[in-house]
C-alpha cells in the first residue's frame, strides 16, 4: 500500500468543484484505498467523500469492482446519517487497494458534472424537501436506496450506474447546500432508476421465457 494522500484540508471558501479537484490532485500515483480517503475526508467532509466516489459513474469508464466498493462505502455514509452516528467501515472495505491511476481520469471527468450542478444549485431553496426531521429521515433513506441502487449488478447496462450515481450526487450537494430543488432533483432520478431498472428485469424475463418456450417448442 502506498503511503497515505496529504491530509491538508481542502479550502472551505473554494467552490465544490475546486476542493474536489485539489484532492484529486493529491492522490497518490498508483494505488489508495477508502480508508486513506477518509483519513482526507473526516466525518464531517462525508458528503464530500460521497460526491467524488460518484463521479467515475458519471462518464462512459468501467472500473471493475468499483460499484461495489464504492457502493458499500455511501450505503454506510447514508446508515451513519440516518442513526446519527460516526462512519463505520468493515476492514474489507477500508483497506481494499483501488487503482488510483485509473481512477483519476474519471474523477478528472466526473468534475464537469459536479460544476454543472453548482451552477444550478441554490442554497436554501425549497426548505419543504430540506427542514424538519420527518424530511431528514425522509431523505436518508432515499439517499441509502440510491446506493443500493448503485450497487445492483447491472454495470455491463449502459446507465446503470450513472442514474443512480446522478442522484446520489444530487443528493450530496442538496444536503450540503441546504437546497431543496436538488434534493427534488435526486428524487426524481432515483424513481428514474427504478423504472429503468424495472423495464431491464422485465425485458429481460420476457426475453427468457420466449426463449425457453423456443427450445422446448
Amino acid at each position: 500500500m502506498t503511503d497515505a494522500p496529504h491530509t491538508e484540508a481542502a479550502d472551505p471558501a473554494a467552490s465544490l468543484g475546486q476542493q474536489l479537484a485539489d484532492i484529486i490532485e493529491r492522490l497518490p500515483p498508483d494505488a489508495l484505498s477508502l480508508g486513506e480517503l477518509l483519513e482526507v475526508f473526516s466525518d464531517e467532509g462525508l458528503l464530500l467523500l460521497t460526491i467524488l466516489l460518484t463521479l467515475v459513474f458519471l462518464i462512459p469508464v468501467s472500473i471493475p469492482g468499483v460499484s461495489t466498493v464504492f457502493g458499500a462505502a455511501i450505503l454506510l455514509v447514508g446508515v451513519s446519517r440516518l442513526i446519527n452516528r460516526p462512519l463505520w467501515l468493515p476492514q474489507r472495505v477500508k483497506h481494499k487497494a483501488l487503482p488510483a491511476a485509473r481512477l483519476r481520469p474519471g474523477l478528472t471527468a466526473g468534475l464537469v458534472w459536479v460544476r454543472r450542478m453548482e451552477k444550478i444549485s441554490r442554497p436554501h431553496r425549497l426548505r419543504l424537501f430540506v427542514d424538519g426531521p420527518g424530511q431528514g429521515v425522509i431523505n436518508n433513506l432515499a439517499f441509502i436506496m440510491a446506493a443500493l441502487l448503485l450497487m445492483a449488478p447491472f454495470g455491463f447496462v449502459p446507465f446503470s450506474n450513472t442514474l443512480p450515481a446522478l442522484a446520489l450526487l444530487l443528493y450530496a450537494i442538496g444536503f450540503i447546500q441546504r437546497d431543496g430543488g436538488a434534493i427534488l432533483l435526486g428524487h426524481l432520478a432515483n424513481i428514474g432508476t427504478i423504472v429503468y431498472f424495472s423495464v431491464l428485469i422485465g425485458g429481460g424475463g420476457v426475453a427468457v421465457r420466449e426463449l425457453f418456450q423456443r427450445l422446448t417448442g
